[in-house]
């Protein structure tokens, strides 16, 4: 294993991490999906648009659709998805009556809780031995290496030259 002072190298730290990233994955998939939301067909999409509501709570299409950094019209399917089988409801606002506001409808609120409290209490467990700047590099490490995904595989986000191949 190559080491440099105080971890390890940036070879070995990818390694470890591409052989973690899909246990962590799978693991996470497994997590029991309560019977109120079983048969659903729930995505991934589905599951950050569920914590951002349980989370942050009510919001509207805009407001979530800037949250989960997607477009309106994304969003907007997201939430007939869910709402035809109740799991959302879509509710006029009260201070705009043309704008409608999303909430999470009374009959699954326990269940979505459920759900997601099975990852939420594991990075609660790990988060708690951290201190707060090693929570913050964690955070900003899962940042940029979904930015870096997004970039593709040869582009660099520095804009320094190439080394030959």
């Amino acid at each position: 294993m190559s080491t440099e002072p105080g971890g390890p190298a940036v070879d070995e730290a990818v390694r470890t991490l591409l052989l973690l990233m899909p246990r962590l994955v799978g693991r996470a998939k497994r997590l029991p999906i309560p019977p109120a939301l079983r048969g659903l067909d729930l995505a991934p999409r589905h599951l950050a648009l569920l914590a951002h509501l349980e989370y942050d709570g009510p919001a509207s299409v805009n407001e979530l659709a800037a949250r989960l950094e997607v477009a309106p019209t994304t969003v907007s399917l997201m939430v007939s998805d869910l709402s035809r089988p109740g799991v959302l409801e879509r509710t006029a606002d009260p201070a705009d009556r043309r704008r409608r506001i999303v909430a999470i409808a009374p009959a699954f609120a326990a269940p979505i809780a459920e759900w997601l409290s099975g990852s939420a209490s594991a990075w609660e467990r790990v988060m708690r031995d951290l201190a707060p700047t090693e929570r913050a590099t964690v955070i900003t490490a899962l940042r940029a290496y979904e930015a870096a995904l997004e970039q593709g595989p040869g582009e660099r986000r520095d804009a320094g030259p190439r080394p030959p191949a």
